[in-house]
């Protein structure tokens, strides 16, 4: 699995991210405030440009209102379908 910046699974993990904080009704300002960062650092994760470690995974998923093992398993779902149709999930 590619884990580099900029690949499809950052890439999603991203969109997961910003699927579940426009749910929420929260900016990206206003997230970024939550977790005491910049804008840009919601910007860049949400578009993949930034990869994540698991503490500011779980800091996030926190700040959304939910668990970070919520959005990983999203993941892995999304991950499935994407596999069975023969999409490549890496």
């Amino acid at each position: 699995m590619d884990r580099s910046v900029g690949s499809a699974a950052n890439e999603r993990l991203g969109t997961q991210l910003r699927r579940l904080r426009t749910r929420a009704g929260i900016t990206q300002r206003a997230l970024a405030e939550r977790l005491d960062e910049r804008q840009a650092f919601v910007s860049e994760y949400e578009r993949g440009l930034r990869r994540l470690d698991v503490v500011e995974l779980r800091l996030i998923a926190a700040a959304l209102g939910g668990p970070a093992v919520a959005v990983v398993a999203q993941l892995d779902a999304l991950d499935a379908v994407l596999a069975a149709v023969g999409d490549d999930a890496s």
